[in-house]
């Protein structure tokens, strides 16, 4: 019943906040810019073999009012505060280079919620964290980013197995916890390639160069991904529910215009 009842609230929540509907803006507080268009005050930046805010090759600047991530090295910008309940909109677009070891692979970085314990606790480069994850042809996945104990995990509905298929969200489907691994957004191509511009056939993410939306709803220990303006994946009993913010680098260039949380009302 859980599973039901969460996934009807959710989508009409999230549905309703990212239409801008009046009566669900009315409850919602003042929004909170991330990115001021100007510097990244709100941050700290994180890079692999390096440590924290020793950026030396500038992975992460701001040019002409945006974040430009260049891909060249693998980190991450941190927010320096922690955030729960919240509705997170992300505006972001590939730019053309990648770098090794990805250079030829899919163009990859993802948005990582409820970041906790240390800078690089994850392969020495991420915190651990639930990732909504940003990859051509994959970009509304959920990953966990974990250490495999019961303290990173979310349970969402899926498809049926198929062979050569990962773990497809559906919200009919049958309710899988998972401490790794992967949930694949619902319409994922089951052609898919881990290749430098793949376009899946039913792709929702638009093409390299072009602006998307992806909109992360973290209500209690539930999260809805939205990209530009679909439900594409849900999870519950998700852990942690509160923690840092991270936007990766992981070998390609992106670039981000808008990074705003929006507090959500306590249930």
């Amino acid at each position: 019943m859980r599973k039901f009842l969460f996934l009807g609230l959710a989508a009409t929540m999230g549905l309703l906040i990212t239409a801008g509907n009046a009566t669900a803006q009315s409850l919602l507080k003042k929004p909170v810019k991330l990115f001021n268009g100007k510097n990244l005050s709100k941050w700290y930046v994180f890079i692999e073999n390096r440590g924290r805010n020793k950026d030396v090759k500038k992975v992460f600047t701001v040019e002409d009012g945006l974040i430009h991530i260049s891909g060249e090295e693998y980190g991450s910008i941190v927010t320096k505060k922690e955030y729960e309940n919240y509705q997170l909109t992300v505006e972001f677009k590939w730019g053309d280079k990648t770098f090794a070891p990805r250079a030829t692979q899919a163009r990859d970085n993802g948005v990582l919620l409820h970041s906790t314990g240390p800078d690089g606790g994850y392969h020495g480069i991420w915190m651990r964290s639930i990732e909504c994850q940003i990859i051509e042809g994959g970009t509304g996945d959920f990953l966990v980013v974990g250490d495999g104990s019961e303290n990173y995990a979310l349970t969402a509905p899926v498809a049926p197995k198929q062979e050569g298929r990962g773990n497809v969200f559906s919200p009919t489907g049958s309710p899988l916890t998972i401490h790794k691994g992967r949930i694949d957004w619902f319409d994922r191509d089951p052609a898919w390639k881990d290749v430098k511009g793949f376009r899946g056939a039913k792709d929702i993410e638009k093409p390299v160069g072009e602006w998307n939306t992806m909109v992360c709803v973290a209500e209690g220990d539930q999260i809805s991904i939205f990209l530009n303006g679909v439900l594409v994946n849900q999870a519950f009993q998700v852990k942690p529910a509160k923690g840092r913010i991270q936007i990766q680098s992981e070998g390609a260039e992106m670039f981000v215009r808008k990074v705003e949380l929006t507090p959500l009302p306590k249930k």
